[in-house]
């Protein structure tokens, strides 16, 4: 009998061992304890039928970019698609500075209770844990994971009047001329800033780095001829693409883009086994409850199966790239290593 009052303030699954042993209670004792037990019971259900009514309400989502940017159109495309799934409209906040740690850090401390999802890049998620010395938040260890969203290719894009006009050409150009050529970037960092700096040490080439900041400075310079090239991810490349204002020499992900299937792979043009891409993904706060995950993930994953969303995706040089919960945690504790060596290779560092 003392176990069985010790335990049942513990276990909700109590009611069992009530079946077995109840009549042997003394009346007053027994009513102490079927009291006990269903409250218990009531507590349990309640927190279950909160877990299947999820979500009830609408859901906040922290974009750490300035509204308009690259990431912050490509977290609308997609998880607008994902809020028509849940069935509850998502609010968009965007946190903006120090490359996207302030947003992250205010998610980190957010209510663990599925209402806020942030919103996380290659960027935010594996560069700026070298960059920083200390970005505010831990990716692994803050956030339980949802799923990954997309794979973002970059393109090398050179100035009109450069005589390379493959790919081959233009390592061969700077292989014949070293420290002459100069590659923009959007800043110290970036992934164009570090595309740039994993071909330079896988293909054993000197060129000279020239930061901006932000991409949209750097593709005007290359535009007017003051800079030679740039590897710029394909949604902030492709309208220059398009409208014949840059040439577009090599993608960098391992097979071509299906909005660019003409244009071969870094890899197919002299240097074998390149591979870099640039990527997003959703998380909750750590703690979150797992079926509140498990509700988002499958959400992500039905939303991003929509033709109409892929078609749209790939239009800006992306692709879908959804995944298990955990397979996301492993993806960025991987990415973490690959991104940090490469910002350790280029010497950038900030504050």
């Amino acid at each position: 009998m003392q176990y069985l009052e010790k335990h049942i303030f513990r276990n909700v699954a109590v009611p069992i061992f009530l079946h077995r042993h109840f009549t042997a209670c003394s009346p007053v004792r027994r009513a102490l304890l079927g009291l006990a037990a269903a409250s218990l019971l009531s507590i349990g259900g309640s927190a279950s039928a909160a877990t299947d009514a999820y979500p009830n309400k609408p859901i906040k989502v922290i974009v750490p970019f300035p509204a308009g940017g690259g990431g912050d159109t490509l977290a609308r495309l997609m998880l607008s698609r994902v809020a028509q799934e849940l069935g509850q409209p998502f609010v968009f906040e965007n946190l903006a500075g120090a490359g996207g740690n302030v947003g992250s850090q205010t998610g980190a401390r957010a209510a663990a209770d599925g209402y806020t999802l942030i919103y996380g890049t290659n960027g935010t998620f594996a560069i700026n844990h070298t960059l920083y010395k200390n970005a505010g938040f831990d990716p692994l260890k803050d956030f339980a994971p949802i799923s990954q969203l997309s794979r973002i290719a970059a393109v090398v894009v050179v100035r009109g009047a450069l005589p390379a006009k493959t790919m081959p050409e233009l390592l061969q150009l700077i292989r014949n001329e070293p420290g002459k050529h100069t590659f923009a970037s959007a800043g110290n960092g970036t992934t164009s800033h570090l595309a740039g700096e994993i071909l330079k040490s896988t293909a054993q080439l000197d060129m000279v780095h020239v930061p901006y900041r932000g991409g949209a400075p750097a593709m005007n310079d290359l535009l007017s001829g003051q800079v030679d090239m740039m590897i710029e991810v394909m949604p902030n490349a492709t309208p220059q693409l398009k409208g014949n204002r840059v040439r577009g020499l090599a993608v960098s992900t391992a097979s071509r883009v299906a909005s660019l299937p003409d244009t071969p792979t870094i890899a197919e043009s002299g240097v074998p086994g390149f591979d870099v891409s640039a990527w997003d993904a959703v998380v909750v706060p750590a703690g979150t409850p797992a079926p509140v995950v498990a509700r988002l993930n499958a959400a992500v994953q039905k939303a991003l199966a929509d033709p109409e969303l892929r078609r749209q995706l790939q239009e800006r040089g992306a692709e879908a790239a959804p995944g298990t919960s955990e397979a996301l945690s492993g993806f960025i504790r991987g990415e973490l290593k690959r991104w940090g060596d490469a910002v350790k290779r280029s010497g950038a560092q900030v504050d």
